[in-house]
């Protein structure tokens, strides 16, 4: 974590753009029963910044079966150009908000109902962030050429490192 609240900002201004804009994360459940990660689409509604995230899901997937209840998880997420890295823990629930699914539907959505938004099989999952661990890429020619002359790269690993809570 940096010592910057200004910077550890920064950072994580930069992973809910990241998230927008690269989407994909592997979502997984901690408890009450462990679900391994599956890679899902996050979806961000509005402007905030602070959640909640947004899944699309199959009401028979083992997600939805153990979120009935709001259940303990969290994702992975790598943005596309390897710029951003974090992992979020938090809280998902199913949430079939119908409000919410109109506002969240869209077609790559649509393709995968067969019914549209009455698709008996159709789960929306709402995952409310709580605190996440977030890395910027470190690695550039500035700090290679750093550590070549001899300079400790990890403080500017540092730099680029921010734990942040998001709840």
């Amino acid at each position: 974590m940096t010592d910057d609240p200004n910077r550890d900002a920064e950072i994580e201004a930069k992973f809910w753009t990241a998230l927008r804009k690269d989407m994909t994360v592997m979502l997984s459940i901690v408890e009450p029963t462990k679900v391994a990660p599956r890679p899902m689409t996050a979806l961000l509604d509005g402007k905030d910044d602070q959640g909640p995230v947004w899944f699309f899901g199959s009401q028979s997937s083992e997600l939805a079966k153990h979120s009935i209840s709001p259940a303990k998880a969290g994702f992975t997420f790598v943005g596309k150009g390897h710029g951003v890295w974090a992992t979020v823990e938090g809280h998902l629930v199913v949430d079939m908000n119908r409000a919410k699914i109109d506002a969240l539907w869209n077609p790559h959505v649509a393709a995968w109902y067969k019914e549209g938004k009455d698709d008996p099989d159709l789960c929306l999952l709402r995952f409310d962030p709580a605190e996440a661990e977030i890395w910027l890429d470190g690695s550039s020619l500035v700090a290679g050429i750093k550590a070549l002359l001899g300079a400790d790269p990890q403080a500017d690993y540092r730099k680029n490192k921010a734990e942040v809570s998001l709840g």
